[in-house]
């Protein structure tokens, strides 16, 4: 009897937590928050070659046709089939340059919608209600412009 007590409550429980995550999971802004996710990395993408394909080469060529993928720091040569261990720095270098690059774009995109987002007219403010030293001081001075 404890055992099917106890699966119940276990049950009833994992019933409700289920409810909860549906709740929280059907909300519009983890749908938005998946969609940016998706747009994000196809995003990433496109920077990549940006940087990869078109920015990168006339760096390199700046800089004496030097390569940015190929600068690396040899810490131990390949033997036999053991492949070398390096630090790919060149690579690194690669990798500030997308994020810079996402990071504009990104302020770009965030300064256009807000932009865009209209400035709210603030309603002009009610006179405040007069307090009761004040509601009586007027009574009095009604009182003694009628004598």
């Amino acid at each position: 009897m404890y055992l099917i007590n106890n699966f119940i409550k276990t049950n009833s429980l994992t019933m409700a937590i289920g409810k909860e995550f549906k709740e929280f999971a059907m909300r519009g802004n983890v749908v938005d928050l998946a969609v940016g996710v998706i747009i994000g990395a196809a995003f990433g993408k496109i920077v990549t070659s940006l940087v990869n394909d078109i920015i990168m080469p006339p760096i390199g060529m700046l800089t004496g046709g030097i390569d940015f993928k190929d600068l690396k720091y040899v810490l131990k040569p390949a033997v036999d089939k053991t492949p070398e261990t390096a630090i790919n720095y060149g690579l690194f270098i690669n990798n500030i340059i997308d994020f810079i690059i996402v990071a504009f774009c990104i302020f770009l995109i965030v300064k256009g919608i807000n932009s865009m987002k209209k400035e709210e007219v603030a309603a002009p403010a009610e006179d405040p209600a007069p307090t009761k030293e004040e509601t009586l001081l007027t009574e009095i001075r009604d009182l003694l412009a009628k004598k």
